[in-house]
Formats: structure tokens, sequence, C-alpha cells
């Protein structure tokens, strides 16, 4: 009778083995591109006073910022505006001889990008410095936007810790020579979830910069040499 009740559930058994050795390898995977994503940018990161010295003769192209929740007044949100404030400090420092607001404007209602040009140009950077990428609806859209729109070979990323590897790892894997710089001035609210959603972002990113995968830039093109005001 053990032995027959044995048979019976032993596909069951089987299913769930078979279960188990996908969610570890799923699990490895996920482990694994974080890992390196963070491993290999994590020589990248430094302050804005080491930028300053280290780019001093040879700017970077731009700093790149990442955007974020703008509210309905136009104000950007903490988290924004501590990304907009440093790359404001490294454009000031001369590290750089330009910035590019890439954020979200699908929405006729919602418009990030302009948000924080505006930002940047009320903190003292001359407009026609500032410029405005419109469809930077992801961090990878950001970085390849950042490379084949608007010509960037050397850029600084601006963004948060938990965001930073990520955006480095991009850029790297699209030919940039990158720097990045934290942009934390304190705790945000739902940080957590910020952290945790980073962690399959990574995993998701980690193989479309590998791949180069293309993102459809609509024929565009930006020179830097241009004027921001014509974005």
């Amino acid at each position: 009778m053990a032995r027959d009740h044995s048979r019976r559930l032993s596909p069951v058994v089987r299913c769930l083995r078979a279960l188990a050795c996908v969610v570890l390898a799923a699990l490895a995977v996920v482990v694994v591109a974080n890992g390196v994503t963070v491993a290999t940018t994590r020589g990248q990161v430094h302050t804005v006073t080491q930028l300053a010295d280290e780019l001093a003769e040879a700017p970077a192209d731009a700093v790149v910022v990442l955007g974020a929740s703008v509210y309905a007044n136009g104000r950007p949100s903490d988290i924004l505006a501590d990304r907009l404030e440093v790359a404001v400090d490294l454009y000031k420092a001369g590290a750089a001889r330009a910035i590019i607001c890439s954020g979200d404007n699908r929405s006729s209602h919602y418009d990030e990008s302009d948000a924080m040009k505006a930002y940047c140009v009320s903190l003292g950077v001359p407009s026609e410095d500032v410029y405005v990428d419109h469809a930077g609806v992801t961090t990878y859209d950001s970085m390849y936007r950042a490379r084949y729109v608007f010509g960037a070979e050397r850029i600084v990323v601006a963004t948060q810790a938990y965001h930073l590897y990520r955006a480095m790892f991009i850029a790297d894997q699209l030919g940039m020579e990158v720097w990045g710089v934290p942009t934390d001035k304190g705790a945000y609210r739902n940080q957590v979830s910020y952290s945790l959603r980073e962690v399959m972002a990574r995993t998701k990113d980690f193989f479309a910069a590998l791949l180069q995968l293309p993102v459809d830039t609509g024929g565009d093109a930006v020179s830097l040499a241009e004027s921001g005001d014509l974005t």
C-alpha cells in the first residue's frame, strides 16, 4: 500500500522538483545580473569635487539627468530636484559642457523634461546649455538616446545610488565613457520599493545592454554643438 501511494505522488514530486529548479535558475540569473552590473561599475562612481578635478581639462560632453516624478504645478519631486541640483553643481564645476534632461513626455498633460530644464535654468545654467530629451521613458532609452540621438561619447550620469549602477552599465555597453555621481541627499519616501524594483530592472537592462537592443529614435538627431533651446 505504501509503495502504491509513493507511485501516485511521484509525478507531483517531479513537478515540484522541476519548478524548484526553474525558480533557482531564475534567482541565479537575477543575482548574477545584479552582481555584474554593480561590480563592473563601482569604480566609476565619484563625487562632484573629484570629477571637477579629473575632468577639468577635458570636460564630459554632458551630464545626463534621468527623469523622475514632477508635480502638477511643474515642480520636480524631491528625488528629481536632488538629481538636477547635483547636475547643476557638476556643470558649474566644469565637469561637463552641457546638461541633458531626459524624461517622460508621453502625455500632453505630463512633461518631465521641460520641467527639468526650467529647474536647471532657475539655478543659473544658461538655457542654451540645457538640452531636453522628451523620449527618455526608461533608463535604457535615456542612455541609448544620449549616445545615438545627442551623439554623446563621454557622459556623467546624475541619479541616486540605487539607480546609478544600471545607468552606467548601459552606457558602458553602448560604448560611452561614463562617470557617475550619486545624488542622494537624504532618505526618500518609498525607497524600499524603489530598491526592490531596481533589482528586476537591473536584470532586464543587463540583457538589453549586452545585446545593445535598438530603440526607435524616430530618425531625429541633436547636436550638442548647437543651442539646447532648439530641443
